[in-house]
């Protein structure tokens, strides 16, 4: 099932425009999840957001973040710093005196963690955009600011040794969700079910055809080499000598098995 209750900061690169202030009241009162550009943060690392016809709403550091805090409440000065020309989404908490707008990044941060906690659903297809990449996986924004983690093992059925080799930072994607802590809101996502299955992966290609693929992977005992024909698919030649991981080669589709769900391949010198 694809749900796409909230949108990820950024996603659709638009800026909240509001040029009355009966406009704010409005939206205020509605509770709106609005999106704007960060163009400073001060000395006291609040976020200054200009939402049109010189109005400036500020995001006070206590309103930033909801998820990564310190023991004080408040979140990281890096988190604050690194939102600098980055998009954010926000609710009007209140207009103050001399109609001093204050913002909330952490309400929508709220909202949309108990989404989470109490909506969304294990194989649930969300979307996303790359916020982050480490050895280990990516990190995958899927709305309001809440992130989840795709493990490097959930981003392909080849063997990968980066993730980088599947995604980049500012990607959009669609990834399921593989499991929920209902407790923490912590979610764990898979990439690799998007690719598609071997059987939808083998169609695109012929037994007795040439064609390009990546070395992924040699055999301990020398055996075969596993060679990516597509994300998702892979098939086995036998071993050659002086073959790098990652490295492209010719091969020749030599059988595919699909009872098997097997594909024999040869490597053209």
């Amino acid at each position: 099932m694809n749900t796409f209750k909230f949108i990820p900061e950024g996603w659709n690169n638009e800026i909240s425009k509001l040029d009355t202030t009966e406009e704010l009241i409005d939206k205020m009162k509605n509770e709106e999840i609005l999106q704007g550009l960060v163009k400073s943060c001060d000395e006291k690392y609040n976020l200054h957001i200009n939402l049109g016809k010189g109005i400036t709403g500020i995001i006070p550091r206590e309103e930033v973040e909801a998820i990564n805090v310190e023991e004080t409440g408040l979140p990281k000065i890096n988190l604050c710093t690194g939102k600098v020309h980055k998009f954010v989404q926000f609710k009007i908490k209140d207009i103050g005196k001399n109609e001093e707008i204050i913002l909330s990044r952490k309400d929508v941060q709220n909202q949309a963690l108990n989404w989470v906690k109490n909506e969304l659903k294990v194989g649930d297809k969300v979307e996303g955009i790359v916020k982050n990449i480490k050895p280990y996986g990516a990190f995958i924004e899927i709305g309001g600011g809440v992130v989840g983690l795709a493990h490097i093992e959930d981003l392909s059925i080849a063997r990968i040794k980066s993730p980088a080799e599947r995604l980049k930072i500012g990607q959009k994607v669609e990834v399921v969700v593989k499991s929920i802590n209902r407790e923490d809101g912590r979610v764990i996502l898979s990439y690799k079910e998007i690719l598609g299955t071997w059987e939808e992966n083998a169609k695109k290609f012929s037994q007795g055809t040439k064609t390009k693929g990546i070395v992924r992977e040699t055999e301990k005992n020398k055996n075969g080499i596993f060679i990516e024909l597509t994300p998702n698919l892979v098939g086995m030649s036998e071993y050659e000598e002086g073959l790098q991981y990652g490295q492209t080669v010719d091969v020749y589709i030599k059988k595919i098995d699909t009872q098997k769900r097997k594909i024999k391949l040869s490597i053209i010198e």
